[in-house]
């Protein structure tokens, strides 16, 4: 797939902090998928989707992650308080973007080696203004990526505690939200426990 034209406007927020607690304590983002870190698949689908900025929120085993892995071009940001659940490292993925001009937020997991760069493409191309509000949908049912405008980043951020992340906040604006179906594109599977590890061994 040909790389999608540059938008600065819409910044990639991957979330890469976690610990892996079900896998024996394996930070995810240095899983190995396809002979690199997991990591690194993620950063190229959402460089390869469209995201020329891109925000890396790491927490578990940080200074491996970033010894062990290439975040070349990348923001990278850590969350210190990662063992405490997703919400606070998308809080510290939005928060790397104050300033930086951005108008939406392409949020990406890093655990979801299905999404690719056809499904960021889909779900960036929603965006329109600070107050467009998207996510990638399976089937009819919401999932990652997620877009957020600007305008929602404050209302996310106090939604966002412990496992929470921007579920609540979509679950309350579910009219304004578009849904963009990739379900013929990417699979939305977790890698999460061990028995999710024979994913990461196909093609």
């Amino acid at each position: 797939m040909a790389p999608a034209p540059e938008n600065p406007l819409v910044t990639g927020v991957l979330l890469a902090a976690g610990g892996g607690r079900r896998l024996g304590g394996r930070p995810k983002a240095l899983l190995t998928y396809r002979g690199r870190p997991l990591i690194e698949h993620a950063i190229r689908s959402l460089r390869d989707g469209g995201c020329g900025r891109i925000v890396v929120v790491l927490g578990a085993a940080a200074d491996e992650v970033r010894a062990r892995s290439t975040l070349t071009g990348c923001a990278v940001t850590v969350n210190p308080e990662w063992c405490a659940g997703m919400g606070g490292s998308l809080r510290a993925g939005l928060a790397a973007l104050a300033g930086t001009g951005a108008e939406a937020a392409l949020v990406l997991l890093v655990d979801q080696p299905g999404v690719g760069a056809e499904a960021v493409s889909r779900v960036r191309a929603a965006a329109t203004s600070r107050a467009s509000l998207a996510a990638a949908s399976y089937d009819g049912v919401r999932g990652h990526p997620v877009l957020l405008g600007a305008d929602h980043w404050a209302g996310v951020s106090a939604d966002a505690t412990g496992d929470q992340g921007a579920r609540a906040y979509l679950r309350e604006h579910r009219a304004a939200l578009t849904l963009v179906e990739c379900g013929d594109v990417a699979e939305a599977y977790d890698i999460d426990t061990p028995e999710d590890l024979g994913r990461l061994s196909g093609p």
